[in-house]
């Protein structure tokens, strides 16, 4: 009664705790502007059942995918034994599903992880050398260094305890049932690491602590996990799948105007329509594009929570391959950080560090060639591209503000309807020469 009871403690906190910090952040994500996301349902749970649950554009590089779909299938084959874990804790039972008569399934599922914990376990020995020892240039860039790594290391050490719990608790399992004479569960490898580990030395009182150590281990680890997610690039986990279901489904050349901007220069060129006249005297104006994160739509706000920092939008950006201070996983990295830090100190809390300055700098945001590259990459559709073009839309509408390089050619399409410098009456003259 006592294991019971502790167990219910420790689930019912930690699943509270979990809950209450995802509602905060799913709280800040909803303060966002609108935008309509929700046309064309079936082609969104398509766009999410492949890129979301089917991973498909992880494979445009083949051999992180592979580690990385290991580590996926696992996740989710594991939940059929943390469901049994959960099910041992509140009836104060052990191996509830083999002894419910599941016999050889049950141990063909628990052979399965086992086999899929090896896989997992040098896939994490491979990321982690990715990071620390080969130290690819993606995961070694200005914006990673600090916490951000720190972070991903967390996640890999968390990884490879986890996997140590489970062994220990499976092998401890086979040794008691050797040492008791009453055969084996035929665990696929645990029961050939039980008596190479233990032999015959072990009393089952100690193989019973050391089976209770890895199961209460392996629960302490995904709850220890559970709650560092919501602190963690790790939320991917979670939220990739939503930001894939609202993913934008216009071709990625195909921008968004502002609905007041649009109206006004439909009135001008039709004064037929009828003006707008739902604004009310005390309503505040909008803001043309975006200064802090609070002025972004709702769903650039859920990219910022989605983003996993892997880099590979950063990794096929022509800017900064040429060198340019511009990287889109650093924009979603400023975008997340200062929307966290509106969210501690309340939404409209100006501290004079708005995201445009004192996060992202003008010469990140002219450095873009809009080229989508980032946003084809995306592993989970995020959209880094949508944020820079409001933040730019702010400095050219709200500060007037244009890199000297652009303001000729803006003139010359107001002046001649085009971005050259003459007449547009002379602009065949240079098939004449021939």
């Amino acid at each position: 009664m006592v294991s019971i009871l502790l167990f219910a403690t420790v689930s019912l906190a930690s699943l509270g705790l979990f809950t209450w910090k995802v509602a905060g952040i799913v709280k800040q994500i909803k303060l966002g502007r609108p935008t309509n996301r929700s046309e064309r349902p079936g082609e969104r749970w398509k766009t999410m059942l492949l890129v979301a649950f089917g991973q498909k554009k992880m494979f445009n590089r083949p051999i992180p995918a592979v580690l990385h779909f290991v580590f996926y299938v696992a996740f989710i084959i594991t939940q059929i034994e943390l469901l049994e874990v959960f099910i041992d804790g509140f009836t104060g039972s052990h191996r509830y599903f083999y002894h419910a008569g599941l016999g050889s399934l049950y141990t063909a599922v628990i052979s399965t992880i086992e086999f899929l914990s090896i896989l997992t376990f040098v896939a994490t020995i491979i990321f982690f050398a990715r990071r620390n020892l080969i130290k690819l240039p993606r995961f070694n860039m200005q914006e990673l260094r600090g916490w951000p790594r720190q972070d991903a290391n967390f996640i890999l050490l968390f990884e490879l305890l986890l996997i140590l719990f489970i062994f220990m608790m499976n092998t401890a399992d086979e040794a008691l049932l050797l040492e008791s004479n009453h055969g084996s569960y035929g665990f696929a490898i645990s029961q050939y690491l039980a008596p190479a580990l233990f032999g015959s030395d072990y009393a089952p009182q100690t193989l019973n602590i050391l089976s209770g150590v890895g199961w209460w281990g392996h629960l302490l680890m995904v709850f220890l996990f559970l709650n560092y997610l919501p602190y963690s690039k790790h939320l991917h986990i979670l939220f990739a799948f939503p930001n894939t279901y609202f993913s934008n489904l216009n071709p990625l050349g195909k921008w968004t105007n502002m609905e007041t901007v649009q109206r006004e220069v439909g009135l001008m060129l039709d004064p037929s329509l009828e003006p707008n006249l739902e604004v009310g005297e005390n309503s505040d104006p909008q803001r043309f594009g975006a200064k802090d994160a609070n002025d972004l739509t709702w769903k650039q706000l859920l990219d910022a929570y989605s983003c996993t920092e892997c880099g590979r939008c950063t990794s096929v950006c022509p800017a900064n391959q040429t060198g340019k201070l511009l990287s889109p996983r650093k924009v979603m990295m400023d975008t997340r950080d200062r929307l966290a830090e509106l969210g501690t100190n309340g939404y409209n809390f100006d501290d004079g560090k708005p995201l445009l300055g004192a996060y992202i700098t003008e010469e990140e945001i002219w450095a873009c060639t809009s080229c989508n590259a980032c946003v084809q990459e995306c592993p989970v559709n995020i959209d880094p591209l949508s944020i820079l073009i409001d933040l730019r839309r702010y400095l050219v509408m709200e500060e007037s503000k244009v890199p000297s390089e652009l303001t000729g050619m803006l003139t010359n399409i107001e002046n001649n309807g085009a971005p050259w410098q003459f007449s547009p009456a002379d602009r065949l003259k240079w098939t004449e020469e021939n």
